[in-house]
């Protein structure tokens, strides 16, 4: 298969290519380590809320949950900071990794960082699957979590990178879809192993299976152009370039490469260049959009769903059957955004999905709030408990075609190559970081602020849709190395990029 693409930057730049069958399927092995994460989001609420699981590793949670007394409200059943280090260790892990990642990346290229990844996500599988105490438990997670940290900061610059910039945010979504592909397929799961004894160590050892399919999927990926040329491979750079674009003549394209390279080659500390005033729109973004991101509440839905529909009254078999339907309902809107975001561009899907979760939050707030009140005595009908499903999953939905996929997409689309690696790391590090508080503090924050929680994160997303509409450039259908022409002619960042000059040492200068 290939389709004739011409690729037409912002200032009139012009890349002739295909879309080849080999960058399509490269690409599709390489979204995989989204598998990885997206099972861990998963797979973890659903194993927390299972009771063979809690009597052999928090006999504690478990009591508490079986509690009839009314001493505890339902919004402080799961409340154990045990219980959340088991779900929040793997993010922190995460965060470390990304940092080491970084240099893996830079240094041994992005195939090196996916294999790496996939192998720590093996090892931290079968731990937690062979697990008969807490600390083995553990340290599979924290295991898990360096495997994460290695994928997330790798593929999706692999993806950037090998995808004609036509259909570069179709082809990066690849990753977003496999994470809720992965969600899905351990909601899935969770709701067949739920009744078995052992079902938890089923749900958690089965995700060395991903983990497997990416280890041998990066032994025959080529890797990207750019990473290359950045170890000195030009020649190989330029048959991998002509490989993926379909044709032969790709001169223009690889010396733009060479030249983003060269440059790139005369930054010794991309930790210390990504903090200077040219660098300030990147910086901003690769902060902000993974910060925003977990601020949405996106991840309360999808490692906690069932115990939050089971604090909310359903049944355990309920509570899970409506985590596979959230997770359905995240992979099919994350179709939505594949075969919109070039069409329409990055901009549009972020305000729209922005509008729709905050409508959903406070619907959803207000309803728990009229039923449980302060004092979290209450109970759902069977039509209103549907109803409050509904709206989740319009939530789920918003956030699938908007802050999910480009949450992951713009921060690795919008560094130039001297700079990227550090950009993307500081993505997944702020990620990593939130993703770990918020998992942390989320059973106390519902045990404290109650329905309130729905509110606080409507807050946040009212906040970054505004940030949207103020500061985000459109980055639809640009080359990533002519990127920099994008901030020059944005009203707000032409002050920081516009003004800065490059001496001869290459240093920016003010």
């Amino acid at each position: 298969m290939a389709g004739g693409v011409l690729v037409t930057s912002t200032n009139g730049r012009q890349y002739e290519g295909k879309v080849t069958m080999f960058v399509l399927v490269t690409c599709l092995v390489a979204a995989m380590g989204g598998l990885l994460f997206g099972y861990d989001l998963g797979i973890t609420g659903g194993v927390t809320s299972m009771e063979p699981f809690l009597v052999k590793f928090f006999p504690s949670v478990y009591k508490q949950m079986k509690d009839e007394s009314g001493h505890e409200s339902q919004y402080c059943k799961f409340d154990n900071e045990l219980l959340t280090l088991f779900t929040s260790s793997l993010y922190l892990a995460a965060l470390i990794a990304s940092f080491f990642a970084s240099t893996t990346t830079r240094m041994l290229g992005r195939k090196a960082s996916m294999f790496t990844g996939g192998l720590f996500f093996l090892i931290g599988a079968l731990l937690n699957g062979f697990a008969i105490n807490i600390e083995m438990l553990i340290i599979g997670r924290l295991l898990l979590g360096f495997g994460v940290g290695y994928c997330n900061q790798s593929v999706p610059v692999y993806l950037s990178e090998m995808a004609p910039a036509k259909i570069r945010g179709a082809l990066n979504m690849g990753f977003q879809m496999m994470i809720t592909i992965g969600i899905l397929g351990a909601n899935i799961i969770n709701y067949f192993t739920s009744d078995l004894e052992s079902g938890w160590r089923i749900s958690l050892g089965i995700g060395a299976v991903p983990a497997i399919l990416l280890c041998i999927g990066s032994f025959f990926l080529g890797d990207t152009p750019n990473s290359m040329i950045e170890r000195g491979q030009k020649e190989g750079a330029k048959k991998m370039l002509q490989k993926i674009r379909g044709i032969d003549n790709v001169d223009e394209e690889f010396q733009d490469l060479i030249d983003a390279s060269e440059e790139a080659k005369k930054v010794e500390h991309p930790w210390k260049n990504i903090t200077e005033l040219r660098y300030r729109p990147q910086l901003t973004f690769c902060s902000l959009i993974p910060f925003f991101q977990q601020l949405t509440g996106i991840n309360v839905i999808m490692f906690y769903a069932p115990v939050l529909f089971k604090t909310l009254g359903f049944g355990n078999n309920a509570s899970l059957m409506s985590a596979v339907i959230t997770g359905g309902v995240n992979v099919l809107a994350t179709f939505v955004s594949i075969f919109t975001v070039d069409k329409f561009g990055r901009k549009i899907l972020f305000l729209e999905g922005g509008v729709q979760m905050f409508i959903c939050q406070i619907i959803v707030g207000s309803m728990i709030a009229i039923n449980f009140g302060v004092s979290g005595e209450g109970s759902f009908t069977h039509i209103e408990a549907n109803f409050l499903l509904f709206f989740i999953c319009l939530y789920v939905a918003a956030f699938a075609w908007s802050w999910g996929p480009l949450g992951w997409l713009v921060p690795s689309e919008i560094c130039s190559l001297e700079v990227r690696s550090a950009g993307q790391a500081t993505n997944v590090a702020v990620n990593m970081l939130f993703t770990f508080a918020i998992a942390q503090i989320f059973l106390t924050m519902l045990c404290h602020l109650k329905f309130g929680l729905f509110f606080f994160f409507a807050g946040f997303v009212l906040i970054m849709t505004i940030f949207i509409v103020m500061f985000f450039p459109e980055t639809n259908n640009v080359p990533i190395e002519e990127m920099n022409k994008v901030w020059k002619s944005h009203w707000f960042w032409t002050k920081f990029v516009s003004n800065v000059v490059v001496d001869h040492d290459h240093k920016a200068v003010a």
